[in-house]
């Protein structure tokens, strides 16, 4: 990692305790030795300074989702050699926005092709990612199922929507079978697109959008 700045804006994780995803990043911050990398909870004028100044290194900017809207709409920014990810979630702060929606505004904003997104929740040691257009890849030991929403019991094939099941086998020591409320398919690669969430959903957890 020492070929990059990590930047993480994660202002609704970093004021709980216990944050698997603060924990995550504290670990990617301290292996890029870089002195720019860092949490920034208030100083969002300091990480403003940071994503214009000019680097060898690349810039990976991993933000809540609400967070990175408001550096798009307070601030003039056309991003270079950057990667902006999004980790999701409004965490009640502002309206819940579907995918394409959201990553359509920041885009715009940070001049960047793509937006990366990050699909994780608290009861999974592991996560899921993508490299843009909602598609994520799972580690070998996290492995995602589509269920039929009418029987739970039921998978569906490829190209369906329907409810997501997770398996992830890193939970050695707690459930690693979950039956969540995100909507999405299986796609012919092996990946994932996830789509959004049942409209019953409660807004909870890490969770990546909620659909309306």
């Amino acid at each position: 990692m020492d070929d990059y700045r990590i930047l993480a804006s994660l202002p609704s994780y970093l004021e709980r305790e216990g944050s698997s995803l603060v924990y995550m990043m504290n670990r990617l911050i301290e292996k890029s030795n870089d002195p720019d990398s860092g949490f920034f909870l208030n100083n969002r004028d300091k990480l403003v300074s940071l994503l214009k100044r000019k680097t060898s290194k690349k810039t990976l900017l991993v933000g809540v989702s609400f967070a990175l809207l408001d550096l798009a709409e307070t601030y003039d920014l056309k991003l270079e050699n950057t990667i902006v990810m999004e980790t999701g979630g409004m965490k009640g702060r502002r309206k819940e926005m579907i995918r394409e929606e959201l990553h359509g505004i920041l885009k715009n904003a940070f001049g960047v092709d793509e937006i990366h997104s990050e699909y994780g929740m608290t009861e999974l040691l592991s996560q899921a990612y993508s490299t843009g257009s909602g598609k994520f890849e799972c580690p070998p030991w996290m492995k995602i199922r589509v269920r039929d929403t009418n029987d739970p019991g039921a998978l569906v094939g490829e190209g369906k929507t329907g409810g997501l099941n997770i398996t992830d086998l890193a939970n050695i020591h707690s459930c690693s079978f979950i039956a969540t409320s995100d909507l999405g398919r299986s796609l012919a690669d092996g990946r994932i697109e996830i789509i959004g969430r049942f409209d019953y959903s409660d807004m909870r957890g890490c969770n990546l959008m909620v659909a309306d």
